[in-house]
């Protein structure tokens, strides 16, 4: 764990769980350019973050990753609702599936963004968190509102359609800006290091991007993936 260079005096005081070099980096640089806000602490690994949050003192925002290397970055976001109850939570995670997201705001997250967001929208974000917004990747929004759509369906109406749905559902794939942008650049030949070189993002996140999209398309190699993509329209 490492504090903060800044000791400018600042509005939005900011903690930092992320343990990608790259891209802690990144959002650390953008954070630290601001006039508003301060970065307290960064933490790279789950064991860190607890025992930040558990000397203080409290940051207004805490942005977590939820892949950490010893653990899921939702015990931190379940200790920070505890011992921070002022703290907004804001995860920033290459996981966009329901359940990381489901567990992610019952532990206390009140926003939920994906890698493919770049630093200086994080920013961003973090302002509007700290006035009582809630960021959501557009995916992530679709999702949740999907989720609460079915849930207060009629009981009646959802059995008749039930079938229709889990067939639909089955059949659409949606991918996210950077998730294209990495399959694209794979159908070129573009190897995993070259793509992190041209999209400026670690070889851990390309890799991740790479899982999610071979996950949603239900495959394993790439020439698999890229004829999926091919045929259902995606690139």
């Amino acid at each position: 764990m490492s504090p903060a260079l800044s000791t400018s005096p600042a509005s939005i005081q900011i903690a930092l769980v992320e343990d990608d070099p790259q891209f802690q980096a990144a959002v650390a640089s953008a954070i630290r350019q601001t006039d508003d806000m301060r970065l307290l602490w960064v933490a790279d690994t789950l064991a860190q973050a607890l025992q930040a949050l558990g000397q203080g003192p409290a940051a207004d925002v805490l942005l977590v990753d939820l892949g950490l290397p010893d653990g899921s970055g939702i015990e931190a976001i379940a200790a920070a609702a505890r011992l921070w109850p002022a703290c907004a939570v804001m995860v920033s995670t290459a996981f966009g599936d329901e359940a990381h997201v489901l567990q992610s705001i019952e532990a206390g997250a009140s926003g939920y963004l994906l890698k493919d967001s770049m630093p200086e929208r994080i920013v961003g974000e973090i302002r509007s968190l700290h006035a009582g917004g809630s960021p959501i990747s557009p995916l992530i929004a679709r999702q949740v509102l999907m989720r609460f759509k079915q849930a207060s369906a009629p009981a009646s109406e959802s059995a008749a359609h039930a079938d229709a749905d889990t067939a639909e559902a089955s059949h659409v794939v949606t991918l996210s800006a950077r998730e294209r942008e990495v399959l694209l650049y794979i159908t070129k030949g573009f190897t995993a290091d070259e793509i992190a070189r041209v999209l400026e993002v670690s070889h851990h996140t390309v890799l991740t991007f790479v899982r999610r999209t071979y996950a949603k398309l239900k495959v394993r190699s790439k020439a698999e993936a890229i004829y999926e993509a091919r045929a259902r329209g995606l690139i």
